[in-house]
């Protein structure tokens, strides 16, 4: 296949960026000393994931037990379902480590940390656990110095759980947008989660692993003492979210939606493509930040930014594409109908997740499927 047999709208992986990425964050994590346990919800593809392990991942992060099942299935064992356990769902962990999969599991609560023994001891499992510490106000978590985090550990440890260590993710990064901020925002990060470690080592809890990570922080960070694992996703594909923040440019944004130009209202400077928001996503996340790109940045179909142009608004199957500023009342002869052009996208994780397949371009130009799979 090559980019011309495409139907669109299409998502687009440019692989040789996608293999930057992965570098480039491997290299970063290699250098600080630590194990890159990267966050495999931002594709959900067993293609790319491959690549992160060949480049030299030690096991990977998931979000729903469901990514775990695919993964182990395709011959990754050590897995952190970085989520609080709901209860209803141990039946399900259970499973997996009966397989044979290193499954750790993560608790923030007492209450979720009974339910966890209770199970535990009723099915003669051993669970493996994790404790989330919140080390910025964003999330879930419990502070470093809060009293229910020895609470939580001793209840694991008094029903026969291992308690395997503590996990942080300093979603706050995400916020800023210049490097002095973030390597506050990573310090802040790493400090906290140690300190959440020390406090559970002293009452006699192992907590070997120490696990931090943001994308933001990941590459901001400048000392990672006291940590053994870094977390991160979305640098595998970045998005303009992630181009706001300061850490990568637009040129190292890997994932694109491939859309065809249907019609023009030039009267309002208008053109209409066919990746609207079942395409795009409806996230908005640039819509806070210093730029705000609609619900995507515009680029020919070879990839050259049009950084004027960006998709303004989005219906179902509709995406309306217009200049920043004073309309393009040249719109029309500018963007002909059936002309193709590519959008990058503000959250590669949401406007992924509008796709059954990802389309990976090959630097000679050559397209490979590479599937991508849902649900819980």
């Amino acid at each position: 296949m090559s980019l011309k047999s495409l139907n669109t709208p299409a998502a687009l992986i440019d692989v040789p960026r996608m293999v930057r990425n992965i570098d480039r964050m491997q290299q970063r994590m290699n250098a600080l000393g630590v194990g890159f346990r990267p966050h495999v919800k931002t594709t959900k593809c067993q293609q790319v994931a491959d690549a992160q392990i060949a480049a030299g991942a030690q096991g990977i992060t998931v979000s729903t037990l469901k990514e775990a099942e695919q993964f182990y299935a395709a011959g990754i064992r050590d897995i952190v379902y970085a989520v609080g356990m709901a209860p209803s769902k141990l039946t399900q962990a259970l499973a997996l480590r009966r397989q044979g999969c290193d499954l750790k599991i993560v608790a923030d609560s007492v209450e979720c940390a009974e339910a966890i023994t209770a199970f535990g001891l009723e099915h003669d499992e051993v669970f493996e656990v994790w404790i989330e510490v919140d080390v910025d106000g964003h999330r879930s978590g419990i502070a470093p110095e809060d009293d229910m985090l020895i609470a939580v550990g001793k209840v694991l440890q008094a029903g026969g759980m291992h308690v395997g260590g503590v996990l942080a993710h300093a979603g706050s990064s995400y916020e800023y947008d210049t490097h002095e901020a973030l390597v506050r925002v990573a310090e802040q990060e790493r400090s906290c989660c140690v300190r959440a470690a020390e406090r559970l080592r002293g009452e006699g809890m192992p907590c070997d692993a120490v696990s931090i990570g943001s994308t933001p922080t990941a590459l901001a960070a400048e000392h990672l003492e006291g940590v053994t694992e870094v977390r991160a996703g979305v640098y595998v594909m970045f998005d303009l979210v992630m181009h706001n923040v300061g850490v990568s440019e637009t040129s190292d944004i890997a994932l694109s939606v491939l859309t065809t130009v249907i019609g023009h209202q030039e009267e309002k400077g208008w053109a209409i493509v066919d990746a609207g928001w079942m395409a795009m996503s409806r996230d908005r996340g640039t819509q806070r930040q210093k730029r705000d790109f609609g619900y995507g940045l515009v680029c020919s179909e070879n990839g050259e930014v049009r950084s004027d142009y960006v998709i303004s608004g989005a219906n179902q199957e509709h995406g309306i594409l217009s200049r920043t500023g004073e309309p393009d009342r040249e719109i029309a002869r500018r963007f002909p109908i059936g002309t193709r052009l590519r959008i990058l996208p503000n959250h590669a994780c949401a406007t992924g997740a509008q796709h059954p397949v990802y389309q990976a371009l090959a630097g000679d130009g050559t397209i490979e499927a590479w599937p991508r799979f849902y649900g819980w």
